[in-house]
């Protein structure tokens, strides 16, 4: 029988070891270095699911190129309105950044953030047309104003000769393209960041699994945890609990019997990329190029051709494709889905079922098709596309938020933050954008559960994040400057003459 521990006390409790927890951590060791803080992760590795970057769909995810962040209105205007707030967002994780590698929170910025073109890409009269207005709406703004509009046949073979080969233009293209995007991979982040909390006297533990959340008669939380090699039990108390547990997140919530969590569901959605194993052919991309998902299609599911950098070499992957499984979690239990059902969310999942019938059918037809069919869907990207230069691979689960609404429920393809009453709890939920906003979003958490200390800490804050609380869209003064900084800080100068900067750099093939 494996022994329980005498409780052990500490002021918060992360569970999980991907972006969201090690980014809430670094911002809490920075400003309460006094507090004790445990960090539980039930696999053996750092951002071993969502985080890492062969899982993670979006590698940088600002609106520079995501078109369903810009969609058009009904009388043929395009609204730009989450392009702005999400690109504001990816600002602030750009300042922590460059404020962590300043200050021994982060070392070489190339280790996890590179600078790669960001390029939207339409085929067709009509598609043709939106992306002129898209540009022509973004253009204006400060946050875009770099962008460029392509749509002359020898400027698309110039910029993308891989996509080019064997084309045929007589079906007209368009490229909206922005030299100032960037990939980063978030499982090395991430790793920097947990071995800075490691450093500064973080309980790190691995092999750990949360069992249980109990709130206390004076607010605090007894946190069960579970060493999965052992099977040794450790119990604590803590001030804090933040859930980061990607699609493990809702059902630690769930246990925790705040309010705030009821009515929420989740419904998981799989995905799998083909990953180039053609070293000529990776040499011959260096973007980011990203499509319109098909009609019906989760915004999850738009299809990019995405140079990846990881561990200083070039990769090159497409996709996504969606699938479907009940695992909550790539390293998941058939029965999580069944589970996360309860009584005040089942009809929230059932009010989805009956909306949802065109994302059920879309992913029947996409577990329908065959590896054959993947390199087809390849084919409107790279023409005559062959598959024995790529390889299957199985990406991270995504867990979609479905929150109540009137009776029954919505599906959301985005992120949520769900914080109790009192601030002594809180979780994330959600997928895209996800990891490129993290720095936002534990802010958010911050302010929703440490309202007494916030005040206090704004100074600090505004040192580590120079532009909170300032909208850089209206201020372009202060947006060039916070960018001209980080783009120093972090290396990102010069991706402008359109040559692989990797070429001398064996790929991941």
């Amino acid at each position: 029988m494996p022994n329980a521990a005498i409780t052990e006390k500490t002021d918060v409790v992360l569970i999980g070891a991907g972006i969201m927890s090690a980014t809430l951590g670094a911002l809490l060791r920075q400003l309460q270095p006094e507090w004790s803080i445990s960090l539980f992760e039930r696999l053996d590795a750092a951002a071993a699911e969502s985080s890492d970057p062969w899982n993670n769909a979006g590698t940088g995810h600002s609106a520079l190129c995501e078109l369903n962040y810009s969609p058009q209105n009904p009388d043929g205007s395009v609204d730009i309105s989450k392009a702005i707030d999400i690109n504001e967002r990816f600002q602030v994780s750009r300042q922590f950044w460059s404020y962590g590698v300043e200050n021994g929170i982060l070392g070489d910025p190339s280790a996890f953030i590179n600078p790669i073109p960001h390029v939207s890409f339409v085929h067709g009269a009509d598609n043709v047309d939106y992306l002129r207005k898209r540009y022509e709406a973004l253009s204006r703004h400060p946050l875009f104003s770099t962008m460029e509009y392509v749509d002359s046949p020898d400027e698309f073979a110039k910029r993308l000769p891989l996509m080019a080969r064997g084309r045929d233009f007589s079906d007209p293209i368009a490229l909206n393209w922005t030299d100032e995007g960037t990939d980063i991979d978030f499982g090395s982040l991430t790793s920097e960041l947990l071995a800075y909390l490691g450093r500064s006297g973080v309980d790190l533990a691995f092999g750990h699994e949360v069992r249980d959340l109990t709130r206390q008669s004076d607010g605090s939380w007894l946190v069960k945890v579970r060493n999965l090699r052992t099977r040794r039990t450790r119990t604590l108390i803590s001030k804090f609990v933040f859930v980061g547990a990607g699609g493990g997140a809702l059902p630690l919530l769930q246990k925790s019997g705040i309010k705030e969590a009821k009515g929420f569901g989740g419904f998981p959605i799989s995905g799998q990329f083909i990953r180039c194993t053609n070293p000529d052919l990776i040499y011959k991309h260096e973007a980011k190029v990203y499509g319109k998902a098909a009609v019906g299609a989760p915004p999850m599911s738009v299809p990019h051709l995405d140079t990846r950098i990881i561990k200083g070499r070039p990769g090159l992957l497409f996709g996504p494709y969606a699938g479907w499984t009940p695992k909550f979690l790539k390293d998941g239990k058939n029965t999580d889905l069944f589970k996360s059902v309860k009584p005040n969310n089942i009809f929230s999942l059932l009010g989805v079922g009956v909306t949802e019938l065109g994302l059920t059918k879309y992913l029947v037809s996409e577990l329908l098709k065959s590896e054959a069919g993947k390199v087809a869907t390849l084919e409107e990207f790279i023409p005559r596309a062959d598959g024995h230069d790529w390889e299957l691979i199985t990406a991270g689960q995504r867990v979609q938020v479905i929150r109540r609404k009137g009776a029954g429920g919505v599906l959301e393809f985005g992120t949520a933050v769900i914080a109790a009453e009192d601030g002594t709890i809180a979780g994330l939920l959600g997928a895209s954008p996800g990891a490129s906003t993290c720095v936002s979003a534990m802010i958010d958490v911050l302010q929703r559960c440490f309202p007494r200390e916030y005040d206090d800490w704004s100074p600090k804050l505004k040192e580590m994040v120079p532009s909170l609380g300032v909208k850089l869209s209206e201020n372009q003064a202060l947006f060039q400057e916070v960018w001209d900084w980080s783009t120093k800080t972090l290396n990102l100068n010069g991706v402008s003459d359109n040559t692989p900067k990797h070429a001398g750099v064996a790929p991941i093939a």
